[in-house]
């Protein structure tokens, strides 16, 4: 069914029809509406669940840690300053297996205090052990929050599913909404074996010490790189009984012989999408809309890349002193190829900067004039200015 919906509203929704069992969170722009909205469904009888309101973020972390090493099915949610005050948790429930779902409404992390988007929270805690996705819009967002539970309780790892605050959060766009009984028939109930039971007494998260400490990290790698098929396979099934799929790891749209790609995450496709068509170049470039930053599907870059000249990764986070960060992890993938492309990185939109449509052929422009490798921050308004005003 067609329904026009702000982003936080449908994924509110999209939760509910997941059935958890126990949702905690805190406050914090752009992410409210989604907890809001759940606690209003909660509060209408329309979802069944132990609402937990904390009094921080690292207590709703602590909370759904706890409900899900139960047996209980937990959802929580959060942005910037949020997910770094949930950052010590976040490690720990990777770390002990625990199938949590969290949606982190991307935003700008301080100082200065910016409340809009960009990547920099969610690509703070990259290293944590969570599966990353990415959406690129809203219909993403509803189908990937769905499949995100199933994602993890098949792979007993927790998954993070990430969507642009304000961009996505906050906007209206018409979403087709699965109803109850397909979500209950592509979602089985929680099986979670390993779930604390007072009446078989076991020890959780306990010490380990330099001889074992290596292979509970390389098990959790190994779990991590693995999750692959499963992340696949949600959504083809998903597909299958919707028609909707979301990508699996990656996609390609343009043409395949085209010796330039794009590399993006996130509802920037959208607008480089559009500006592709606004403004054609002559350069042909393909656009790849890469979905799960972790685990990072270096194969799948490499074949995607196969054959370009130049691959240009616009990103919405920086390392200060170093650059980009989905550049670096693109240039280790693509080490070894043949004919190993130029890598151009532009970090664009950061702290919710808009991105014209304008963009597109400056990126073109700047591509052809730069043949090594390179970064920058790509502004419009900066590069308008005299340089003793930059």
């Amino acid at each position: 069914m067609l329904e026009a919906l702000e982003g936080s509203q449908a994924v509110a929704r999209a939760v509910a029809m997941c059935r958890p069992e126990v949702v905690a969170a805190y406050p914090i722009t752009p992410q409210t509406h989604i907890v809001e909205n759940i606690s209003k469904l909660v509060a209408d009888g329309k979802l069944i669940c132990e609402l937990v309101s904390v009094e921080s973020e690292f207590s709703a972390a602590s909370v759904v840690l706890g409900s899900s090493a139960a047996g209980a099915r937990s959802y929580t949610a959060s942005s910037s300053q949020g997910i770094l005050l949930m950052t010590e948790v976040l490690f720990n429930i990777a770390g002990l297996r625990l199938p949590v779902v969290l949606t982190c409404a991307n935003r700008a992390v301080s100082a200065p205090i910016n409340i809009w988007n960009d990547h920099q929270d969610s690509m703070a805690v990259r290293d944590a052990g969570w599966i990353q996705i990415h959406c690129v819009d809203n219909q993403e967002a509803v189908d990937t929050s769905i499949q995100a539970f199933r994602i993890a309780e098949a792979t007993e790892l927790p998954v993070m599913v990430c969507m642009d605050g304000f961009v996505l959060t906050h906007t209206l766009e018409t979403i087709e909404m699965p109803d109850q009984k397909l979500v209950d028939k592509y979602l089985p109930p929680l099986n979670f074996s390993r779930k604390l039971d007072p009446r078989a007494p076991l020890s959780l998260g306990t010490l380990v010490g330099p001889e074992h400490f290596t292979e509970a990290r390389h098990s959790h790698h190994a779990a991590l790189m693995k999750s692959t098929a499963e992340i696949l396979a949600a959504d083809a099934d998903w597909a299958a009984l919707t028609g909707r799929s979301c990508g699996g790891l990656l996609t390609v749209e343009g043409p395949e012989d085209a010796r330039t790609a794009i590399i993006i995450m996130g509802s920037t496709v959208c607008t480089i999408r559009e500006a592709m068509s606004v403004y054609p170049t002559k350069r042909k470039a393909k656009l790849i809309k890469l979905r799960t930053f972790r685990p990072f599907p270096a194969a799948e870059i490499r074949a995607a890349c196969e054959g370009c000249k130049d691959v240009v990764v616009l990103e919405r986070a920086i390392s200060p002193g170093a650059g980009g960060i989905l550049g670096v992890e693109v240039k280790a993938a693509l080490m070894g190829m043949k004919r190993q492309p130029v890598v151009h990185e532009f970090a664009v939109g950061l702290g919710g900067r808009d991105i014209p449509l304008e963009t597109w052929p400056r990126l073109m422009d700047a591509v052809a004039r730069d043949g090594e490798p390179s970064f920058s921050i790509l502004d419009v308004e900066l590069e308008k200015l005299p340089v003793e005003e930059r």
